[in-house]
This record gives structure tokens, sequence and C-alpha cells, in this order.
């Protein structure tokens, strides 16, 4: 078949990223109500602070906002990390970046499946934080062994979105009818299964190492366990839950609030208890707690030297709390938070001067119109300071590895907490993986300066 008659990546990437949240609505319907309210709170922003919706407008991020979504699964084993990786693939999906949890006692490592480019970001954002569980950290020989057994027993993929998979790899590229197959196809790795796979012995020994292995390794594949939307407000998400019937996690996760947001905020609704049926207990349900609904207000992308105060000063707070974030103490985090924060520039001009995050450059109106003058600026500073060139921060596209596990420990109760120290392993994870991640660093740094050159060919300069 030739190449034009495929279907683009990004073009199945926003077909399966509708697909999933339409599927997701109708397993958790708090999902659909969660929905209302960011487009709710979404459009006041807009309307009432017309600076976002412009900066939004310069960055083309107002036509992918209420399509925004990010997921998470959790997979069991280095098979089903390798295959997930190449059925993102085929959506045009790429690992970025690399996520110790085990620090925070969740004992998983995991990466972000998303697109790369501006271009293909624009057309979806949709991104899955995918995670491996670390088998090797159950310290009980025997339950670690009946986990690997249990895990080499089941196939979490169709027969039929294998042979896409491989179809796609080797031809380079799907037609319009496979596709939509493909799409329909790859839900089914990620539905909820009400019964279980295990007895309702083998699940509560799962279950009493860690929560979150017998969500992974109790179950017939990976359902997702939390679908997030953007929101432009994440405060006035969180006060405006309870109203809807959603009861939201005590702290936002990231960042306090700011003028100009950095990097990224969480919040998210409790997690569903959900009757489930061991295998030999039939007519006689249990309960499992593991999906939730999460909100995300995402920030500028900060640069290494902005990464690094952005961590010492969440150290600092966290080191004057004196403990974990919580319902009890959340009011004092807060206040914490704001007060160490007050050190980050909260102005756009600061922190590019300061070197703190990175920026899209676009050509103005005024520019393009003296683009032949003599006499006119040259130097990116001086096109800024005569209005030629107009910047906005770099929207941050990936996660944060305290934040995301905080997420996960509001989900799974107050009394999950587990002691694993700090196991990062990469190089485990990227044999897995069957590739390497990327750096979200450099990708930031490439879209910066592609805007660059964009800008200098359309101000008729050499460069910039």
């Amino acid at each position: 078949m030739p190449a034009q008659d495929f279907v683009s990546p990004d073009s199945i990437r926003a077909q399966f990223s509708a697909a999933m949240s339409l599927m997701y609505k109708q397993e958790v319907p708090l999902y659909g109500t969660l929905l209302e309210l960011v487009s709710e709170i979404n459009q006041q922003v807009m309307a009432h602070q017309p600076e976002v919706a412009q900066a939004l407008r310069w960055t083309g991020e107002i036509e992918r906002l209420d399509q925004e979504r990010h997921g998470a699964i959790r997979v069991g084993t280095a098979e089903e990390l390798a295959t997930i990786a190449r059925l993102f693939a085929v959506m045009g999906m790429h690992p970025v970046g690399y996520y110790d949890l085990s620090s925070a006692g969740v004992p998983v490592h995991s990466t972000a499946f998303r697109a790369v480019h501006e271009q293909s970001l624009h057309v979806s954002p949709f991104r899955v934080f995918t995670s491996l569980l670390r088998l090797e950290l159950i310290d009980d020989p025997h339950l670690r062994a009946l986990a690997e057994d249990i895990l080499s027993k089941r196939q979490i993929f169709t027969p039929r979105v294998l042979e896409l998979i491989a179809q796609c790899q080797r031809d380079d590229g799907l037609s319009a009818g496979d596709a939509e197959d493909f799409v329909q196809q790859a839900l089914h790795t990620f539905r909820w299964h009400h019964d279980a796979t295990v007895t309702a012995e083998q699940y509560q020994q799962l279950h009493d190492q860690h929560r979150l292995i017998a969500d992974v390794v109790a179950f017939k594949g990976p359902h997702i366990n939390h679908l997030t939307p953007r929101t432009l407000d994440i405060d006035a998400i969180q006060v405006g839950m309870p109203a809807r019937g959603i009861p939201p996690k005590a702290v936002i996760e990231g960042p306090p609030t700011r003028r100009h947001p950095i990097l990224l905020r969480q919040t998210s609704f409790k997690a569903l208890q959900e009757k489930i049926a061991f295998s030999d207990q039939p007519g006689n349900p249990g309960s499992h707690t593991a999906r939730f609904g999460e909100i995300e207000q995402r920030g500028a992308a900060l640069t290494p030297k902005g990464r690094q105060l952005y961590d010492q000063l969440l150290d600092a707070t966290r080191a004057a709390l004196g403990g974990v974030p919580a319902e009890a103490n959340a009011s004092r985090y807060k206040a914490l938070l704001e007060e160490h924060f007050a050190a980050f520039p909260d102005d756009l001009a600061q922190m590019r001067e300061q070197g703190l995050a990175y920026f899209r450059y676009f050509a103005t109106e005024k520019g393009l119109a003296a683009r032949d003058q003599t006499g006119r600026p040259s130097s990116l500073q001086g096109l800024i300071d005569a209005g030629h060139v107009h910047y906005e921060a770099l929207v941050y596209e990936d996660f944060l590895p305290v934040s995301a596990a905080g997420i996960f420990q509001s989900n799974l109760g107050d009394d999950s907490h587990s002691e694993y120290g700090s196991n990062a392993n990469r190089t485990a994870f990227e044999q897995a993986l069957g590739m390497t991640v990327q750096d979200e660093l450099a990708l930031y740094a490439q879209s910066e300066q592609r805007s660059l050159q964009a800008c200098a060919q359309a101000l008729n300069l050499a460069t910039l």
C-alpha cells in the first residue's frame, strides 16, 4: 500500500485517546462528572483572564486543551513492557524519562510514552505513564515466585492487536480500516476486568505485601487506573470537587499556586472500591481499590538550572514539614510551600533571563512588517525589546516522581507506606523495554531551538 494511504500515527493516537476517554467514562462515571467540572473551570479562566487565553493561542495549546489526557498503567513483566512499547509506537508515542518510585515506597519504575515533537503534540498530547512492577523488591521468595508464576500465564494483548503491531512495523503504517481495528483491539488491554485471576487467599497475600502488587498481578490485564484531563486552575478544581460529589485528596501535588505555573500540579479523587470475583469464590465478591480520577495543571518546562532550584525548594519545604504531606498537615504544607517557593521568580522575563525555563519564540506582525528594513535589531533580546519577537514558556509534557508517588500512595490508603529504599535501575528498565528512554530536557531544548530557527527564517535573519 502506498505510504500516502496510511493513517498518520498522530491521527491514530488522537482516535485512541478519544476511545479511551469514552471507555473510561462508561467504566467510571465520576470521570465524566470531572470532565464537566474541568471544562467549566477552563472556560471561566479564559473568560476572566484573557492573558491566559492569549498565551494558549500563541502556543497552540488552546486547540488541544479539551482533548488533553494522560493515562497510567502498570505492567507485570519485561515482555509486557516491551510489547506495550511496540503498541504505543504505532501511535507515535515514545518512552521519555525514567522514574524510580521505589524510594517513595512504591515498588515500580516507570517511563512516559508520548509524542516528542511539538507539531505531533499539537495534534494529540495524549501520554501514558507506564510502570513496571519490581518483583525483585518482594522480600518473600515464595510470594515472589507466586507472582512470577501468575504473571507468566497471562496474555494482556489480543491476537489481532499483535498482528496489527507486526503489520505496522513491517509496512511502516496502517490503513484507515486497520487503524480503526487497532484502536478497538488495543482498548481491550486497558479495560477493567471484574474477575480476578487469583484465589481470595492469594489476593490477600499479594495485597498484604503491597496493594499495588495485588493490583498488577491479580487481574487479566493492566486496566487503566486513571485518565487525567488538564485544567487551567487546579485550586478551583480542588475547591469545586466536593460539591459535585467528588472527594479530593488532601494535598495538591507539585509546586504552589503561581501567576505563571511551572512543571506540573496534580490532584485526584480517591480510589473507588470495586467488587471483584476471586477464582475460588465466584459467588462471593470481594473488593479492590485501584482506579481513581486525576486532574493536572501544566506549567513551564524547566531547564536543568530551574529543576535544581525546584528540587532544592521542594526538599526544603518537606524538611520543614517534618513528614509526608497528608490531610492532617495540609494547611501547614501549603503555607510552607508558598514560603519557600517565593525564591522562584514568578515572572516569565526573569525566568528567561535567569535561564530557569525553556521557551517558544514567535515572530510578531510588527517583526514581519520590518523583516526587510535596515537598522532593525538582529539580536534576540533586541528583537524582543522592539516587539518583533514574542515568547511563551514551553509547556511541561512530563511527570514528577515525587508527585506520581504521592498520587499513587494517596489512592492506596494512608497505611500503605512501604520501605524499599532507593532502587533506581535505569539499565534494567531499558533492557526490559528493549530501547533507551529519551531525555526530556534534550527534547525541550530541541523544541526551543526549532522555534528560534523558525523565527529567524520568518524575520529574514541568518540565525538567532
